[in-house]
């Protein structure tokens, strides 16, 4: 049934990822109330131009009353031509202001929605990287694209056309009132009925706006990781669920959308109606008065004139404003990340030394299911330590804990002696960074895409100078991963541009590029998920040979999948159903033969 309301969408029931949270009504209005702070003057003089460009159009009205008025009275002057001056002047004035009402609103909805993105991308860079993960890729893809999609209509014509309905409505209220007081009570015998239709929709449009947004969030999701995770799902035959999970998801979307669709097929017939009884009550109150000669037939076409005048800004008001119910949802998403307060960490914890610690910690992404139990680890500085062990077994969840991503649900993880979890974002980024098989290559130039990494105190200002010894640093960290090859084979060098657009890299030199981020970013503890993964096992083998040398002196964790890591490290650490079985050397595991030594005599054979 159209009319009635799907179920509420549940966004945690089967879905792989917890969403971004969707922001408060109160955090909706105190973003609106900074926008139109920061673009004050823009407003007000977008609403200056239109009051212009309003009075012109009700010129034409007030002359064509007057001249009816003389023809009633039968004056031997009717001034035609200085009727008809005015008018064309009023329609020159009206047409200039117009356009300038029309160019203000577009130049003030683009940077009201410039603003949004940029405040969006700030605040979503600076949320805990635990979020971000848990939240996953189709939740905040669907936020930044559909959301942002959605609110660029609204922000670039939407809020100036609505403040343009709202004086534009309240000067022909105005004129009415000044021309013919009892026809502005007669335009009012209307208002019921358009208050009527208009609360019966908005009691229900949010919520159901809400809900189809976030069914098509759940779309994408669902989509989503299905592709990502496609090999996956061939290998356990997961197709068939994973398609009745995206079939449910669509089914549900759908709904929502025939049930905002069947809300608005009610209120805009309503709009109609209103339209239809405003003139008509105009006309036939105006002529019980006219016949009464209470009113003059001048007085009667003016306002008679200026009541249809009001069909477009009402119009333009509740078409405006049911777009705005849409934006208001795809708002209150995007500012969502508002209501998540950044972990400040404490400003006077800093670490003491370089040792990487974790003192029994338990681990879980879901309450009551721990991934990682009773996990204790020392790492000395410049240790090189491997994780390995099956699949599934916690090793890139322990390498998150020891990175800062996450925090311990129970137990410590320090470096040099401080907590992890409670030192400042920032200051983890400075000492400790995490590389796994993700990468992104940014649109832009080569150079702009590895400067990413430098701190802003080590960034090259004006001058040949700094930017030359910054471009010998960034060759060095590109032959430090074996990138400068291909880079320098490049017709432009680091000025030729990449990403979408540009020269399209394939995965290996876009993981180069990650790993050359890494060599100028300079942390002295590294945590290494998979980092070659996209590069054939000889590739690979030399890279990280490669980057021995760059990474000697440093502490290293690397989640090892290839054992030849292993094999290198100084330290290896097995990684069983979230414990740590074994700890030592690789000849020591090998001779104590035991789940490392299986490992290996499999791997190796």
């Amino acid at each position: 049934m159209i009319g009635v309301a799907p179920p509420a969408y549940d966004p945690a029931a089967p879905t792989t990822a917890s969403t971004l949270p969707v922001g408060a009504p109160a955090t909706v209005r105190a973003y609106v109330a900074e926008l139109f702070r920061r673009h004050r003057r823009a407003f007000l003089l977008l609403i200056a131009v239109n009051t212009v460009a309003v009075v012109a159009s009700m010129t034409g009205p007030y002359l064509l009353g007057g001249l009816v008025e003389r023809v009633s009275d039968e004056a031997r002057e009717l001034h035609l031509g200085l009727t008809a001056s005015l008018f064309v002047l009023a329609l020159a004035v009206q047409a200039v202001f117009v356009r300038e009402v029309r160019l203000r609103g577009a130049i003030l909805g683009e940077r009201m929605l410039a603003d949004l993105r940029e405040d969006f991308l700030v605040r979503s860079v600076g949320l805990p990287p635990g979020v971000l993960e848990r939240a996953g890729t189709g939740d905040l893809l669907s936020r930044i694209t559909t959301d942002i999609d959605r609110l660029a209509n609204a922000m670039r014509e939407a809020v100036p056309q609505l403040a343009i309905g709202v004086v534009w409505a309240a000067l022909l209220l105005g004129g009415l009132i000044v021309t013919a007081p009892p026809l502005a009570a007669a335009v009012l015998l209307a208002l019921p009925l358009l208050v009527a239709g208009c609360r019966w929709y908005f009691r229900r449009a949010p919520s159901a706006y809400r809900s189809e947004a976030a069914g098509y969030a759940a779309v994408a999701a669902a989509l989503a990781e299905t592709v990502d995770a496609g090999r996956t799902v061939e290998a356990h035959r997961l197709g068939g669920r994973r398609t009745a999970l995206s079939d449910r998801r669509v089914t549900e979307w759908t709904a929502w959308e025939r049930y905002t669709l069947w809300l608005r097929s009610v209120l805009f017939p309503v709009i109609n109606v209103t339209h239809v009884t405003v003139l008509g009550s105009v006309l036939m109150v105006g002529g019980v008065f006219v016949l009464h000669d209470r009113l003059g037939v001048g007085q009667l076409t003016t306002g008679a004139l200026i009541a249809q005048m009001l069909v477009d800004p009402v119009g333009l008001i509740l078409r405006w404003y049911d777009e705005l119910q849409v934006a208001q949802v795809s708002l209150a998403r995007l500012v969502g990340v508002r209501d998540i307060e950044p972990e400040a960490g404490e400003a006077a914890l800093a670490p003491e030394g370089r040792d990487v610690q974790a003192d029994r910690v338990h681990f879980g992404y879901r309450e009551g299911v721990d991934v990682l139990r009773k996990v204790s680890l020392e790492v000395a500085p410049g240790t090189r330590l491997a994780l390995v062990g099956p699949s599934g077994a916690g090793k890139s969840t322990l390498g998150r804990l020891l990175a800062g991503i996450y925090a311990p649900r129970d137990g410590r993880i320090t470096l040099g002696g401080a907590e992890l979890s409670r030192m400042p974002a920032e200051r983890v980024r400075a000492h400790v960074a995490l590389v796994n098989q993700e990468h992104h290559v940014f649109v832009g130039s080569l150079r702009d895409n590895l400067l990413l990494a430098l701190p802003h105190s080590r960034l090259p200002l004006d001058g040949a100078t700094r930017a030359d010894a910054a471009d010998a640093e960034l060759w060095a960290a590109l032959a430090a991963v074996d990138a400068d090859g291909w880079a320098r084979a490049l017709a432009d060098g680091l000025d030729t541009e990449v990403g979408s657009g540009g020269l399209a890299l394939t995965p290996a030199q876009a993981q180069q590029i990650a790993l050359a981020r890494l060599v100028l970013a300079d942390p002295h503890t590294l945590v290494l998920d998979e980092a070659t993964s996209l590069l054939d096992p000889r590739a690979a083998r030399h890279l990280e040979r490669s980057l021995s040398r760059v990474l000697d002196g440093r502490t290293v964790v690397a989640i090892a999948h290839r054992l030849h890591t292993a094999h290198d490290a100084d330290v290896i650490a097995v990684v069983e159903n979230g414990r740590i079985s074994e700890l030592g050397s690789h000849d020591d595991l090998v001779s104590a033969n035991g789940a490392y030594a299986a490992l290996w005599r499999s791997w190796h054979g």
